[in-house]
């Protein structure tokens, strides 16, 4: 079985569910989101594509409802066993099977909590199961109980964030040497991921974002490489990954002499990040952080450049996204509290001038002042 964790800190981490479940006096909850799935049982798929939910009982039992191609992965690489299979066929509304098997739980007229905010649960699936349950019992918006939970992280997990950390510097360890004049994306890219990979890492839960010249002003992923040029920039945001838990990363690299502009965002950056050093810890909220964000650049005129948030936390994550559920923006009441891993990014995009300037890395939380797990310092990287 290829369990990451042992089996007592599984039991916790059910533990803590159920005593969120009796708080808000939930019968069952039905898990939608693969993260929330693999935090309490191990299980690992990208099956989540299709109908699956994990249902969980006050009692502690678990049932997956899934389809065939995810029975062996489901025995394989998490403790769960209960298993039900839904049978793929013209016209299948597994919503139904689900209501069955609820109801051989002896769930009929329960509150149950669903996680609806998931990238597991389609607007399609959402409606069937509330035409299904919505005389079966009582519905309750449950999206965000787990990922409350796993908010702090446990001694196991971050060492898997640490791994990860590692394999993020390690990758631009290996992207460096090949940021020059007439360098090729492709094999920027091709050596970050292939030094995760050599490393003992994991496919990222999202595309690293690579963009030089005027893409360097781009915050996604987007398809087609180019070459260099003897003055460009290159902006690089990228994550290590291990057992899936992620540390990320970002940088705007300068390749030949910087102009003006770019120092004068990479400054701006530097102090921002400096800046929010010092409430990224107890006592703080995630509001707070992005305060510090938007006052620091607003006040060096830098309000028509900078985004709207400034970060985010981290965790075990599945496509198509590293992100977890809190995020740095205005009026976050989510308290900072010791052992969060938190990816904290200045994004500069000056469209007028066309220069693009970023600067980020993952932190862990605390009693006191933050622990950056990169290796690597804050400074410009010129190439």
């Amino acid at each position: 079985m290829a369990l990451h964790f042992e089996r007592d800190e599984y039991s916790a981490r059910l533990n803590r569910l159920l005593a969120e479940m009796q708080d808000q006096k939930l019968d069952a909850v039905l898990l939608f989101a693969q993260e929330s799935m693999y935090w309490l049982t191990g299980y690992d798929t990208f099956g989540y594509c299709f109908f699956q939910t994990l249902i969980v009982k006050a009692d502690g039992s678990m049932t997956l409802l899934t389809r065939s191609a995810d029975l062996r992965q489901a025995r394989q690489t998490s403790i769960i066993e209960n298993i039900s299979i839904w049978v793929d066929r013209v016209n299948a509304d597994p919503t139904l099977d689900l209501k069955n098997l609820l109801s051989d739980m002896d769930l009929l007229g329960a509150k149950i909590g669903i996680e609806y905010d998931t990238h597991g649960m389609t607007g399609r699936v959402a409606r069937l199961i509330d035409n299904q349950l919505s005389t079966f019992g009582q519905l309750i918006d449950a999206s965000y109980l787990v990922g409350g939970l796993r908010l702090i992280k446990s001694p196991a997990e971050i060492a898997y964030a640490r791994h990860a950390a590692e394999l993020a510097d390690d990758a631009l360890d290996a992207a460096l040497p090949l940021i020059k004049a007439d360098g090729d994306e492709s094999d920027i890219l091709a050596a970050m991921q292939g030094a995760v990979f050599s490393g003992g890492g994991d496919y990222p839960a999202n595309e690293f974002i690579i963009g030089s010249g005027e893409d360097a002003l781009l915050c996604r992923y987007k398809a087609g490489r180019r070459k260099l040029e003897a003055n460009d920039q290159l902006t690089l945001e990228w994550a290590g990954a291990s057992a899936h838990y992620h540390a990320a990363m970002m940088r705007t690299v300068v390749i030949g002499e910087p102009s003006l502009r770019h120092r004068e965002l990479y400054k701006a950056c530097l102090e921002t990040i400096q800046a929010i050093e010092e409430v990224l810890r107890p006592g703080h909220t995630f509001g707070d952080v992005f305060d510090t964000h938007a006052r620091i650049l607003d006040e060096r005129g830098l309000s028509r450049h900078r985004l709207n948030a400034c970060g985010y936390s981290l965790g075990a994550r599945f496509s198509p996204s590293w992100m977890e559920q809190q995020m740095f923006h205005v009026g976050n009441p989510q308290e900072i509290l010791p052992d969060m891993t938190l990816f904290v990014h200045m994004i500069i995009m000056d469209s007028d001038s066309g220069t693009a300037m970023t600067l980020g890395h993952t932190y862990l939380t605390t009693e006191g002042a933050p622990e950056p797990l990169s290796r690597r310092g804050l400074d410009l990287i010129v190439c």
